[in-house]
């Protein structure tokens, strides 16, 4: 028997069960840290499970920001230094990438308080994530305000993308199992992907 639930019937759910629930229907998601770094040198690392593609030509992607009624280090950063880092997630630092998601204060270093390390590429200010397998390099291009309930839509472009070479198809196609790649469902959990299958443009 399945459970039907109104608009009503949603917002009358315990805040914490209703986000455990909301979060999970959406179903598997990219997990990713992202990378900041203050213009003091304060570095910030944070688990976000909202990265999009925006588009490729050129290349954008988008993450979601919750609102920002409290400090959001990752946002005050890349706000004031125009760039951040995204880095995939896998299974081997999964752990430690959720640990992120506490609230440390300013000055302590998300990279040092879970055991992750910082990684620089040239003179670019963001801090890359080095067990990452899949690096990527950003720069801050707009945000555009989600009325309904006040988070922000991130949009940044590709100044720098980093991943092993073997793991890139004679298509451009990425063989996300070989690099280890982890997915998450809901705020607490991770799932390792299993590759289906793989098909051509359809047309009609």
């Amino acid at each position: 028997m399945d459970k039907m639930f109104s608009f009503d019937e949603i917002m009358q759910l315990p805040s914490r069960y209703r986000a455990n629930l909301i979060n999970m229907v959406s179903g598997f998601k990219a997990a990713n840290l992202i990378g900041t770094k203050s213009k003091n040198g304060r570095t910030n690392l944070a688990v976000f499970n909202s990265v999009v593609h925006i588009g490729a030509n050129p290349p954008y992607l988008g993450f979601i920001l919750r609102p920002t009624t409290v400090e959001r280090h990752t946002y005050e950063n890349l706000k004031e230094t125009g760039v951040y880092t995204i880095n995939q997630i896998t299974t081997a630092i999964h752990k430690q990438a959720h640990r992120t998601s506490a609230k440390y204060d300013r000055a302590i270093s998300e990279f040092d308080a879970v055991g992750l390390t910082e990684f620089y590429q040239n003179d670019f200010h963001a801090p890359f994530v080095a067990e990452s397998h899949i690096k990527i390099g950003l720069s801050f291009q707009e945000e555009h305000l989600v009325k309904c309930n006040n988070t922000r839509l991130i949009i940044g472009k590709i100044e720098h993308l980093i991943l092993p070479e073997k793991a890139i198809l004679e298509d451009g196609d990425v063989n996300l199992e070989d690099l280890d790649t982890a997915a998450v469902a809901g705020l607490y959990n991770y799932y390792s992907p299993e590759h289906l299958g793989k098909y051509g443009y359809v047309k009609p």
